[in-house]
């Protein structure tokens, strides 16, 4: 009986002592990871330059500031677990609890992360409506889970005050109205997604987003999709024998804006295996220019590209009554105008997420035997 006794408190100790350490290390005995709290898939950033990811001591450190300037103010947050202890963070850090429960959207691009994800009900405010096409946030706006917020400059500060969001997103180099955000006293994070150089740092803004979320799995997983497809198309246009010229805008109120040759445009071009016709030009950022420079540079280019909200079916005659001089590129001429028409396609809502498929779309156009099966989603040959 006392050996019998003794060998029953033995497997007892032994028992207790597997379960501490597998509460301990995180392991469930098969060798594989368990998720607790602080466990989760780490971000990190792989093409964007906008922002920076570091953990330390169970907190996640958020660093943001404008991709295309190395001296620009940062902004600095701390996402910690919701109900967990705040002490011990910097005091230039802004804490935000996670994950997020409400957030309002300023821009369109925003918009595009939380529909990559499968996860609008965190959005109870977003800016216009303009150019809305998902029928979901449609519908949340129709039942109240979403309010409009007014427009840049002109921001109801009622409306926001009264959703009482977790943070907001903003685009803070964007034209007015953030001073009046500022008196709200909720937290401010800036989404410069739109300031990246490259389409994939741009996609990537996907994981601030499902960091913010406690998303950080998903992310990674929509993400590396559209890495994997971006570059398999970027492999198939990067030997092409021939390199057509490509140059973008119309003439607005007097002017032709025109983004540098270190551009996220300038950038999907070459990948389409094209060429921009400011490529050599060290500007990240856009530029005003009258249209005889435009036309001393890209008369004789072979395509032109243009994305407008054209009412009714947009078309050569209709291009040329915008301005006659038009008809004298080469690329009109040809009829070989790649048009996106905002009324009509989700540019802005779904294109963020999905350089993949505007690759796609370019390829098809600049170098129509690589993808001879390819169905256009953005950019198509204006007929």
């Amino acid at each position: 009986m006392k050996n019998t006794y003794y060998f029953l408190c033995a497997l007892l100790m032994l028992c207790l002592f597997s379960c501490q350490n597998k509460g301990s290390n995180g392991s469930d005995g098969s060798g594989s990871s368990v998720k607790t709290n602080y466990s989760v898939a780490k971000i990190s950033a792989k093409y964007a330059e906008g922002f920076k990811v570091n953990y330390k001591d169970k907190v996640c450190y958020l660093d943001i500031h404008d991709p295309q300037k190395d001296a620009a103010h940062s902004y600095h947050f701390a996402l910690i677990p919701r109900g967990t202890s705040k002490k011990g963070i910097p005091s230039d850090y802004t804490i935000i609890e996670t994950p997020v429960r409400k957030v309002i959207c300023m821009t369109s691009l925003q918009l595009s992360s939380f529909i990559a994800l499968g996860d609008l009900s965190p959005v109870v405010g977003i800016n216009s409506t303009h150019h809305l096409f998902n029928q979901e946030m449609k519908k949340r706006l129709a039942e109240g889970k979403t309010q409009k917020i007014g427009i840049e400059g002109n921001f109801d500060t009622e409306v926001i005050t009264g959703i009482n969001p977790d943070l907001i997103l903003i685009s803070p180099f964007k034209r007015g109205g953030f001073d009046a955000l500022k008196e709200v006293n909720m937290p401010l994070v800036p989404h410069l997604g739109y300031q990246e150089m490259s389409p994939l740092g741009q996609a990537e803004w996907i994981k601030v987003v499902g960091l913010l979320l406690g998303k950080e799995d998903k992310a990674n997983e929509v993400f590396s999709g559209i890495e994997k497809r971006y570059n398999d198309l970027k492999a198939k246009a990067a030997d092409v024998k021939t390199r057509p010229v490509v140059f973008s805008g119309e003439m607005r109120g007097g002017n032709w804006y025109a983004v540098g040759g270190k551009s996220f445009l300038a950038q999907l071009f070459k990948d389409a295996g094209a060429d921009y016709f400011l490529k050599d030009d060290e500007h990240a950022g856009g530029f005003n220019l009258d249209f005889e420079a435009v036309y001393d540079q890209a008369a004789n280019s072979d395509y032109w590209r243009i994305v407008n909200s054209h009412h009714g079916k947009f078309s050569y005659d209709a291009l040329k009554q915008e301005d006659a001089r038009y008809a004298d590129f080469k690329a009109f001429r040809k009829k070989q105008v790649i048009y996106c028409n905002m009324t009509e396609r989700p540019f802005y809502e779904s294109m963020p997420m999905e350089p993949d498929e505007v690759l796609a779309d370019l390829i098809k156009i600049f170098h129509p035997e690589l993808l001879s099966d390819h169905q256009a989603k953005y950019y198509d040959l204006l007929k």
